[in-house]
């Protein structure tokens, strides 16, 4: 077996590996492209190692703008959008003030956790839904 053989072989299983230790669809293309060449060397014969390099180079580039055109546009919609995004997912939500706001300030208990909210002037006790969220403030209204 020849060493170049061998040696793309070696490479492009790495790849694969890596992608599937630290999944990103990115490692995945290049494997790819470390394949393609791995196929060439195996099936022909004295390819220059510059010309095994331009290979790998052109097919994982090609393998990329592949995925980027294709593979994207048919991805599924996540079930979940809002996921990491914990302050987004109270948008629209109903709670009580515990404590009033006053002077456009307040805080109020979702889920045990505390959270600035500001507003119009409620006291405790109000119905209030969160309308927006500015960084770790929720605005709210009177629901």
């Amino acid at each position: 077996m020849r060493w170049e053989v061998v040696g793309w072989g070696a490479l492009a299983l790495l790849l694969f590996a890596a992608e599937a230790l630290a999944p990103g669809a990115f490692m995945l293309w290049i494997g790819i492209g470390a394949a393609m060449v791995f196929l060439i060397v195996a099936f022909v014969a004295d390819v220059p190692l510059l010309w095994q390099v331009v290979a790998f180079v052109v097919f994982s580039v090609v393998a990329i703008q592949c995925y980027r055109r294709w593979g994207r546009a048919r991805a599924r919609a996540s079930d979940a959008p809002l996921l990491n995004q914990r302050t987004a997912q109270l948008v629209g939500r109903v709670t009580v003030l515990q404590q009033g706001i006053v002077a456009g300030q307040g805080r109020l208990s979702i889920d045990d956790a505390w959270w600035q909210v500001t507003g119009e002037d409620l006291p405790a006790g109000t119905r209030v839904r969160v309308v927006a969220v500015q960084g770790a403030v929720l605005q709210v209204e009177p629901a």
